[in-house]
């Protein structure tokens, strides 16, 4: 189980990242990432529940980032970074499925697989000042 689901963040966080770069479909996206063989079963689907979730609260989500990371105006927080903030967010303040250290544990750890030096870091920092937020909303 946990292996689909981190799987599937991999997959929705490389679609975000594609439609937020360059534009690409997400749909053709996900379709391309979920071509290898060694894809588990249901890694697709929830890969889609989670763009899906990211798309529809996407004003939301990064409000939530500009409230959190001040000094960082969205568009100048590197894209995978950016899009790692969204898929977490989601997972923390709206979609409410898997605990909130999980959620961040998770981030952290697609910090640092696909994100640079500092993102590790810079991830935590902005979910930890989110998962305050969360802890103080009703």
């Amino acid at each position: 189980m946990a292996g689909k689901r981190h799987k599937g963040r991999e997959i929705a966080l490389q679609a975000l990242f594609e439609l937020d770069t360059v534009g690409h479909a997400l749909d053709e996206s996900i379709e391309r990432l979920t071509q290898p063989k060694d894809v588990q079963a249901g890694a697709k689907e929830f890969a889609e529940e989670l763009v899906a979730g990211v798309r529809t609260n996407n004003e939301r989500i990064d409000e939530i980032i500009e409230e959190t990371a001040p000094a960082w105006p969205l568009k100048q927080i590197a894209a995978i970074d950016r899009n790692i903030l969204r898929l977490a967010i989601y997972e923390i303040v709206i979609d409410n499925r898997v605990p909130m250290r999980a959620a961040i544990n998770e981030a952290i750890e697609l910090a640092k697989e696909f994100g640079g030096d500092n993102s590790r870091k810079f991830i935590n920092g902005v979910l930890g000042s989110v998962s305050l937020l969360a802890a103080r909303s009703p």
